[in-house]
């Protein structure tokens, strides 16, 4: 990938985090061939689902389909019976569809008409998403928004990085090219050394008050939620695991909080008319900047 090493560093950091990463930008900035060639370096399996605003619930989990030749309703599995899903402009589904996701990314299981069906670790959601303003997009609820671990926005490549991808695109690109450079064996064991990671009570605090700090903001309608703060910590430990250090410090929070909360955060309507925020960002790293860390 030309000119994007942050955002793939930021989906390993947070696969070894167990979460979900939502990719955000206008169309054609790589966002689908970053999520194909991260899979195949991985060795995991890897499905790809594009969404539609007339999709079904059971296109993405799986039903019940009659059987004919054992007069049965059997179960059939959806594409997110997988270690990487791929949800390709997930905001062009209806909410209805959007929510079929919730489950699965929370619990890592599947309830159908009661029963329910564990999906294979890992499990990670890559979905991509086009700017709210573009047509045919529907708004990702809250509850949805906050099972995301991280959200990525892509911007358009500098003018350098652009002139290698032209020069890259005159032969066409193969997937097949791309090597798997680990094991799944290996990539457990990285899964248990993150788990081993240490926080201390001081950065425990520090991220709480963090919290606060961004709910008690008059700026702010919706704070950073408990879901968010230790999803936070625990992809700063993947940080520090990648960092190869033991322990967390204030730096792994301060570098992925605007990644980790922005997007969970809304704006108080009136505060954005008056022109007092721009966006949750600002407001993050004002509040980085207020709240003391650790020594």
């Amino acid at each position: 990938m030309v000119g994007r090493e942050e955002e793939t560093t930021l989906l390993l950091t947070t696969l070894l985090a167990r979460g979900h990463v939502l990719l955000e930008g206008v169309p054609g900035t790589s966002k689908t061939l970053l999520a194909k060639s991260f899979a195949k370096c991985l060795g995991l399996t890897f499905r790809r689902v594009q969404f539609t605003p007339d999709m079904l619930p059971l296109d993405i989990i799986g039903g019940f389909i009659f059987n004919m030749k054992t007069r049965e309703f059997e179960f059939k599995e959806g594409p997110v019976f997988t270690n990487l899903l791929l949800a390709d402009e997930i905001n062009r589904a209806a909410p209805k569809v959007q929510s079929a996701l919730l489950e699965s990314m929370q619990e890592l299981q599947v309830t159908v008409e009661g029963q329910t069906s564990k999906l294979p670790f890992p499990f990670m959601v890559i979905a991509t998403q086009n700017p709210l303003d573009f047509e045919g997009v529907y708004p990702l609820p809250e509850s949805e928004m906050d099972r995301f671990m991280l959200r990525v926005e892509f911007g358009y490549p500098t003018h350098e990085v652009e002139v290698q991808i032209l020069k890259r695109n005159l032969s066409e690109l193969d997937l097949e090219a791309v090597k798997t450079v680990i094991e799944p064996a290996e990539l457990l064991e990285y899964f248990k050394a993150v788990d081993a990671i240490k926080v201390s009570d001081e950065i425990l605090e520090y991220v709480s008050r963090l919290a606060l700090e961004t709910r008690e903001d008059t700026r702010v309608n919706l704070g950073a939620s408990p879901r968010a703060i230790v999803q936070l910590v625990q992809i700063a430990r993947a940080n520090a695991f990648l960092e190869s250090r033991t322990y967390v410090t204030p730096d792994d929070i301060k570098k992925l909080a605007g990644f980790a909360l922005a997007h969970r955060m809304r704006l108080d309507r009136s505060a954005a008319l008056k022109g007092l925020a721009q966006d949750t960002s600002t407001i993050i790293q004002q509040v980085l900047n207020e709240v003391k860390p650790p020594r």
